[in-house]
């Protein structure tokens, strides 16, 4: 337990600290945001910052700061400090510094803001990637909820022959085009508040419970820390993603920009949604921790499995219910504004206007026929789900080095130190390189010439911003 706490205070006094350090780093003012320069009634679309807030945090918490660090617990209680470190460190900078970034250039996407910053060449291979991103996230947040409600709600097998799968299926979709062509403030900015709020308050109630129920917690201690596997970082890392740093963030810091009233409301917004997650995370990996020692259940490397287990353990089956139809509903939430993103970055890469009506619709067409598709291809893969899980988990970490070295950039042509993101982005290079030379699904190279490789790679990743400032030029 005690590890447990001096992670929370990490989170929360370091957080808070580290967080005014940002604001004062980044120079937030007074000049108008792009809500209230270019509001248009959809996109561009001023609302309060505790709805921003509110929007953001599930735009960015999904599943992914509750699955994400169930199976981080397999690596012991070092869990519970590098949670808090590395969401103090990475990813609340990586949120702010992307979201305010995208507030000084005009509520730009994420695609725009490499194209700026790192270049044309980069841009395209950024397009392409972010493209292939966001597809795998609009399918496996259908794959995985409507599979769940079929499951838990029709009793029934969510096989691919079954009608009620697919119908399950269509109705998220037809959310997802909801959520993607209505106005931001009409469905969105109504809707996710009421949801985000009930998904603080579970994640309140089971934090509670934590200590009621008296879960026992586990310490770091010299034992456990000499226990810990070489390859520990790139697979630790990549395993919790979410609950740390995640790239999948950018592009909805980037899409809540076109909202803020006002810069300095930015870190409430970007760097403290992100410390809010972090804590989820930290409540999931405790709370896994606690009742699979109390209550010996299941591995943990089966986390939907796990997850319903802890969830009907502490709070009962009928509650659980509730609980669980909230963890259907969640991924819904963020596959919907991965949508909207998808077709923002589309159109402005086709050149296809808001007024566009007829254009907007055939590229909502394609982007449904694409995942329905990929949801397909999949499904009918015995492990299919598994496959683009991981996939996405790594993807999503890759996207990390593409944030933090625009915002390294960013901060050379700013004439700001590079060291707060540079080194994180360094980091996370280390980690997605490491992994993927050394995953079968990669390039199966052992571990020791994985680290050396990426080690170069992370080390010449700093050296290119240091000694190459001369081809930075201003944008703003």
């Amino acid at each position: 337990m005690t590890t447990f706490l001096i992670g929370l205070g990490i989170l929360i006094i370091g957080g808070a600290l580290y967080g005014r350090f940002m604001e004062r780093f980044f120079g937030a003012d007074d000049r108008p945001t792009p809500a209230v320069k270019y509001n248009d009634g959809v996109d561009y679309v001023p609302m309060p910052t505790w709805k921003n807030c509110l929007i953001h945090l599930l735009n960015i918490a999904g599943t992914g700061p509750v699955l994400g660090p169930i199976q981080g617990i397999l690596f012991g209680p070092v869990v519970f400090i590098t949670i808090p470190l590395g969401c103090v460190l990475a990813g609340a900078v990586h949120d702010f510094m992307i979201g305010m970034i995208s507030l000084r250039n005009d509520g730009a996407q994420m695609q725009e803001l490499v194209r700026r910053y790192l270049g044309k060449q980069v841009a395209y291979l950024f397009n392409v990637f972010i493209c292939v991103m966001a597809l795998l996230v609009v399918v496996a947040f259908t794959y995985s909820p409507g599979d769940i409600f079929v499951i838990s709600f029709m009793k029934q097998q969510a096989a691919v022959t079954n009608p009620w799968t697919w119908a399950a299926y269509g109705l998220v979709f037809v959310y997802y085009l909801l959520a993607t062509y209505m106005p931001i403030d009409k469905l969105i900015g109504r809707v996710y508040p009421v949801i985000g709020s009930l998904f603080i308050i579970s994640a309140v109630i089971i934090f509670v419970l934590i200590f009621t129920d008296r879960l026992p917690l586990q310490n770091l201690t010299l034992e456990n820390w000499r226990g810990l596997k070489p390859n520990m970082i790139p697979l630790f890392f990549v395993t919790v993603a979410c609950g740390i740093a995640s790239g999948f963030h950018s592009t909805q810091a980037t899409l809540i920009a076109r909202s803020v009233t006002h810069e300095k409301c930015g870190r409430k917004v970007f760097f403290n949604m992100m410390l809010v997650e972090g804590f989820i995370a930290m409540i999931w990996a405790a709370v896994a921790m606690g009742v699979m020692g109390k209550y010996g259940l299941s591995n943990a490397s089966n986390a939907n499995k796990t997850l319903v287990e802890i969830v009907n353990t502490l709070v009962g089956t009928k509650a659980g219910i509730i609980v669980m139809a909230g963890f259907i509903v969640l991924p819904i939430t963020t596959g919907g504004t991965t949508m909207r993103i998808l077709r923002i970055m589309l159109g402005e890469l086709l050149k296809i206007k808001n007024e566009n009506k007829l254009g907007k619709f055939f590229l909502g067409v394609s982007i449904v026929v694409a995942s329905l598709s990929l949801l397909l291809l999949v499904k009918f893969q015995p492990d299919g789900f598994s496959i683009i899980w991981r996939y996405f988990a790594w993807s999503n970490q890759v996207l990390v080095v593409f944030t933090l070295a625009v915002a390294t950039a960013w901060c050379v042509m700013n004439d700001r130190t590079i060291l707060l993101t540079v080194i994180p982005g360094a980091f996370y290079l280390f980690v997605v390189s490491s992994f993927i030379l050394n995953a079968k699904v990669g390039f199966n190279l052992s571990w020791d010439l994985s680290y050396l490789i990426s080690g170069v790679l992370s080390l010449a990743f700093i050296g290119f911003f240091s000694y190459k400032k001369h081809t930075f030029k201003a944008v703003e």
